[in-house]
């Protein structure tokens, strides 16, 4: 094939994201109710890092923050010497104080949000989506955030109209790649004609890239594509930056990107090439 031929080339593929550290910026909002969650149920004595949070994340198996922040709270008092099994903590009431710092005193209702969810910001505009459709991508998103979560974001920040979405209650968390599988099969739906094609998820932590490998392993006959994305608390130093690249590319990334809107309809086509 010519070289003319190769730019003139379009081929079909299904995009997939993750949204916290790829569509918003969750360092001050999720990871800071983490964090005050963790203070709390360790009675003040242990206010985790971002490093430490990155690490326990590294482990590929807490994507849940509201899972993540009870390990945290078991592991301080394991270090103490004590026993997890003996640690009088209520899951229900540590999910119930994470929610009034992430979302306020009103979490179930999203029109009295006041929480940090209010005041992240937004890694993406809404014109990158109408270039992926335009450039024959068909795209959606699998979180493990929550529903009311992720369609805060998506419909009221960004103005989506209603996207595909699997969040925290349609699917099992990550890295189990049944939430995956779901997004693309409801794509496959609403566009046929895009059976079997490539699809590339692009997410920020270990966990979204395994979800990427396990599905490979269910699927082999279709082309997966693990992108991984900088959340922007690792980009504020250069080593920070080139570990967390070196720990995205470990995890199967085929390309890491500073910031999604990098992985527009282009180099889609050139990660296919």
């Amino acid at each position: 094939m010519s070289q003319e031929s190769k730019r003139m080339k379009t081929e079909k593929a299904i995009a997939v994201f993750d949204i916290d550290g790829v569509i918003r910026d969750v360092g001050g909002s999720y990871r800071r109710a983490l964090a005050d969650t963790v203070e709390e149920f360790t009675g003040g004595a242990l206010r985790p890092t971002p490093e430490a949070i990155d690490s326990l994340k590294a482990e590929g198996s807490w994507n849940n923050d509201w899972e993540g922040s009870q390990e945290l709270v078991y592991r301080y008092f394991e270090g103490q010497g004590g026993d997890r099994a003996a640690v009088d903590l209520d899951y229900d009431e540590l999910v119930a104080f994470f929610q009034s710092r992430y979302r306020g005193e009103n979490p179930e209702n999203p029109q009295q949000w006041t929480g940090y969810i209010c005041q992240e910001p937004l890694l993406v505009r809404p014109e990158y989506f109408q270039g992926l459709t335009a450039a024959g991508i068909a795209w959606g998103f699998f979180s493990g955030a929550t529903r009311g979560s992720a369609s805060y974001i998506l419909e009221k920040r960004l103005g989506l109209t209603v996207p595909v979405l699997v969040a925290m209650e349609d699917a099992p968390g990550k890295p189990d790649p049944t939430g995956l599988l779901a997004t693309v099969a409801q794509l496959e739906e609403q566009h046929p004609g895009y059976q079997n094609q490539p699809v590339l998820y692009a997410g920020d932590t270990v966990a979204d890239l395994y979800t990427v490998e396990k599905a490979a392993k269910l699927h082999p006959d279709r082309r997966w594509i693990a992108v991984g994305i900088l959340p922007p608390h690792v980009q504020t130093s250069p080593e920070r930056r080139d570990a967390y690249i070196e720990l995205l590319q470990g995890a199967g990334a085929m390309v890491v990107l500073e910031n999604i809107e990098q992985l527009d309809g282009a180099k889609i086509q050139a990660l296919l090439d």
